[in-house]
């Protein structure tokens, strides 16, 4: 016949404690994966390849800028050509779609769609970081030109 342990309930609940508070933080130290890559994943990077190609030369000229919530935006319609500007107001409208779609595809990835938000402001940071000098980029509800 084996013999178990015998704990008291205060040993129990102390344990018990210390798992359920260790939970949180286990958690809190997990990193998202930002370069996981899935069929879904890649097809939304390509996506946002080919619409940055055609938004680079209105990026570059102060026509449309980064926006510090991971999005993108018309800043100064007037530097589109009017025969340009609803083609344009599209694709940054269908770049911000598919940006949003990346942020959840990624957090849905890494297991934790929680984490999508967290994503987006990781992208935002990053985004603007790596933007080149000259193009602009709204902050706190300011656009600034870097």
């Amino acid at each position: 016949m084996k013999h178990f342990p015998v704990f008291s309930f205060g040993t129990m609940l102390m344990v018990f404690g210390v798992l359920l508070f260790s939970a949180p933080v286990a958690k809190a130290q997990q990193s998202a994966n930002l370069e996981i890559n899935t069929p879904a994943i890649n097809g939304i990077r390509s996506t946002l390849h080919d619409q940055f190609l055609k938004l680079k030369p209105y990026l570059q000229n102060g026509a449309v800028g980064l926006t510090d919530d991971g999005l993108m935006a018309v800043r100064d319609a007037s530097l589109i050509p009017l025969a340009e500007r609803g083609q344009i107001e599209a694709i940054v409208s269908s770049d911000n779609h598919a940006r949003l779609e990346l942020y959840d595809t990624l957090a849905q990835a890494n297991g934790h769609p929680e984490w999508a938000g967290q994503i987006r402001s990781t992208f935002a940071r990053r985004w603007i970081d790596k933007a080149p000098s000259g193009w602009y980029v709204l902050e706190n509800g300011s656009w600034k030109q870097k």
